[in-house]
């Protein structure tokens, strides 16, 4: 018989004292041998069983730790080589460690790697979706917002590499999205600029290409897919053609506009509305960039306006004409030159009324005239001048001779001491008359020669003229001369006559009597004193009776044939009388001093 009880402690007594206690009812009870021992092996049975039932409870729970222990070590394991980590979680021990520890030790390790791990599936998840998102917006239409909803991230690897990787292609697609929207607002902001110097609708432009690109909402972004950026450039280049056809268009306009402000004579008022078209045209096509300035409406403008002059330009014409005419007339007359007959107002009003030729080349045809008439003016003016001078000269001369036939001239009256100085300077300006002629002749030999082409002054040769000037001057000198010898023959025979006679004419009779001879009659003011005007002379009467001395022009024919010739005798070269000879040769008596 198994003895309960073996155990220490106080299950050990206490079973004793049960088994003692037991024995002792059976003594009082005198209960058989055979029955104590059935009793006592039913309480040894039942005690197996009870310890069996504890044994058993015990494999269980340590088959139970066990498994714990393998399956998360084993999760471990499967979340170190899922997240790629290469250093050791667990450490092995060599010594024997009770599973609970073991349990204890591997259950924070497996928390920590499966936060690691849930994050590290959000970073999946949150690059993927980028990435798909950006691949939407590069791709012809835009529905990531359905590819993130079927997004699945492979949860069996997610090591560091392939983040990396995804990292990499994200950075990469990013890139290419900024690119590519750095283009599209480059392409936008001319689309932009065109469209504002086009006077285009901008918006309606844009949504032609894609709606994105003008409405952007929040659930939808700025498609920047290959067939966007290709919408776009088409777009520029034909907004760009358009440009240049629109600027041909203008420019060929706005010549005409010009060619008719030219004829017509238009005010600065009436071209100030155009003058910002005008400088923006000519400048480079890239360099327009006002808003509007290309639009349609100006255009229509600046044709409008061509039609409107164009039907003022024939009521006009005839006034311009006649306005560039006289200004023509008017640099010919101070020159001294005939004006062109071809742009007389006769003929430019019957082939304006005609319509036989363009009105912008009569315009440029009198232009011209004009232009070359101020040419040949101001290549005459040395001549010119030197024209005037010997006219003025001749004038002194001229008034010199009337002032000498004054018998008052010496008086004491008011105003005196005046004519007296300038008959001081007009002897001393007359003895350079025949200087001054040769000159004037020698220059202008030498500018025909330098044109090869006559010099006309009021359309006859100066040169005719001042060699008839000079040849008169010298037959008067020569008159002078053979004057002079008969007075100095006269002299001697009345000399003679008064050895002869012994009698003598009166002086002051001789003197009269001559000055009677010669008509002239004094026209004095109330002193006596006489201030003649002087009589400006013109070089414009033909006499073609005088022929220009072959000496001079001969070799000058071939320019001329049987042009016009000038005469001189408008020009004064004085009387016949004595006078004329006295004032040239200063001859007559010595002025007296005016004190």
């Amino acid at each position: 018989m198994v003895v309960i009880g073996g155990g220490q402690g106080m299950e050990a007594t206490s079973c004793g004292a049960l088994l003692r206690e037991l024995q002792q009812i059976w003594t009082e009870v005198g209960e058989s041998e055979g029955e104590k021992n059935k009793v006592l092996s039913e309480i040894e049975r039942e005690c197996l069983e009870v310890y069996r039932r504890k044994v058993d409870d015990a494999n269980r729970t340590r088959v139970q730790l066990h498994q714990s222990v393998a399956t998360k070590q084993a999760e471990v394991a499967s979340l170190i080589a899922t997240l790629g980590e290469h250093k050791p979680y667990l450490k092995k021990d060599k010594s024997v460690v009770p599973l609970r520890e073991q349990l204890a030790a591997v259950v924070p390790v497996l928390e920590k790697l499966k936060g690691e791990k849930d994050e590290r599936v959000k970073q999946f998840s949150d690059i993927r979706s980028q990435i798909e998102k950006i691949r939407s917006e590069l791709s012809e239409f835009n529905n990531h917002g359905n590819s993130a909803n079927s997004l699945i991230v492979d949860e069996n690897d997610l090591s560091t590499s392939k983040l990396n990787n995804y990292q990499a292609e994200l950075q990469t697609l990013q890139k290419e999205k900024s690119d590519r929207l750095h283009r599209v607002l480059e392409y936008v902001n001319e689309v932009h600029s065109l469209c504002g110097v086009l006077g285009i609708d901008f918006g309606k432009t844009l949504n032609g290409i894609h709606p994105s690109l003008h409405q952007n909402g929040l659930e939808q972004s700025t498609n920047i897919s290959n067939t966007t950026l290709e919408g776009l450039a088409s777009t520029i280049s034909n907004l760009k053609a358009e440009r240049k056809s629109r600027i041909d268009k203008m420019r060929e306009t706005m010549e005409s506009l010009c060619q008719l402000w030219k004829l017509m004579d238009s005010t600065a008022e009436e071209k100030r509305q155009f003058n910002k078209v005008m400088s923006i045209l000519i400048s480079p096509e890239e360099g327009i960039t006002s808003p509007g300035v290309l639009s349609q409406e100006t255009i229509e403008k600046m044709e409008a306006e061509v039609e409107r002059l164009t039907k003022l330009k024939a009521s006009r014409l005839k006034e311009i004409f006649m306005k560039k005419r006289s200004e023509l007339e008017e640099i010919c007359k101070n020159a001294h030159i005939e004006p062109d007959a071809s742009t007389a107002p006769e003929e430019t009003n019957a082939m304006i009324d005609s319509g036989i030729i363009d009105p912008s080349e009569l315009l440029a045809n009198i232009e011209s005239q004009i232009l070359r008439a101020k040419e040949e003016s101001l290549s005459r003016k040395d001549i010119m001048d030197r024209i005037n001078k010997w006219i003025t000269a001749c004038d002194e001369e001229a008034w010199l001779q009337e002032y000498n036939q004054d018998s008052k001239r010496y008086s004491s009256g008011r105003g005196a001491h005046i004519n007296l100085k300038r008959a001081e300077k007009a002897r001393i300006l007359v003895t350079k008359i025949p200087a001054m002629v040769d000159n004037l002749i020698n220059r202008t030999f030498a500018w025909e020669n330098a044109r090869n082409k006559p010099f006309l002054y009021d359309g006859g040769r100066l040169v005719s003229v001042l060699e008839e000037y000079r040849l008169n001057r010298e037959q008067k000198e020569e008159e002078k001369r053979r004057y002079r010898d008969q007075k100095k023959l006269e002299s001697i025979l009345l000399k003679e006559k008064e050895a002869i006679f012994g009698s003598k004419p009166s002086p002051k009779r001789a003197i009269s009597l001559i000055r009677s001879s010669n008509g002239y009659r004094s026209s004095g003011n109330s002193n006596g004193l006489m201030t003649p005007n002087p009589r400006r002379s013109s070089l414009g009467g033909a006499t073609p009776e005088l022929l220009t001395p072959r000496s001079c022009s001969g070799r000058y024919n071939r320019y001329f044939g049987d042009s016009r010739r000038l005469s001189a005798t408008q020009l004064n070269f004085g009387d016949d009388s004595l006078s004329t000879f006295t004032s040239i040769s200063g001859s007559e008596p010595e002025s007296p001093s005016l004190g």
